[in-house]
């Protein structure tokens, strides 16, 4: 049983919706690039680490995102701290690339938001 209750309960089910959904769509338009050309936001120190083309390197990331998400939803009190650290990835990749900046921040605030689904899980431990 959960010690959540109320407003607590709600935001763990929020955030848990949202980080369960967002992933894997998003890994699932890796492979499609329906809502954006991903390669333009991947450094090129991505791919020189490990040298793939850039289209390759972005498959490998949608796998990633859509296990991170299934991670989420199956457990959330790790899976979020898996989001928490892909997100820091893609932050780090940004900042590499010198650019989209304000991907970043927002992806900081995303972060911010797996920590908090975090602490909701282990709250609603027993």
């Amino acid at each position: 049983m959960s010690r959540l209750a109320g407003p607590s309960r709600q935001a763990f089910m929020l955030l848990r919706t949202v980080f369960t959904i967002a992933p894997i769509l998003f890994g699932l338009d890796k492979f499609t690039n329906v809502l954006v050309d991903w390669t333009i936001y991947l450094a090129p120190a991505a791919t020189a680490v490990i040298p793939v083309p850039a289209q390759t390197f972005m498959y490998g990331v949608g796998i990633i995102e859509i296990i991170a998400g299934i991670c989420v939803a199956l457990r959330p009190r790790w899976g979020s701290l898996v989001v928490a650290a892909w997100l820091l990835g893609i932050i780090v990749n940004l900042l590499v690339l010198g650019a989209f900046f304000d991907v970043a921040l927002r992806d900081f605030g995303l972060l911010v938001g797996a920590l908090a689904l975090n602490r909701l899980a282990v709250a609603s431990k027993k």
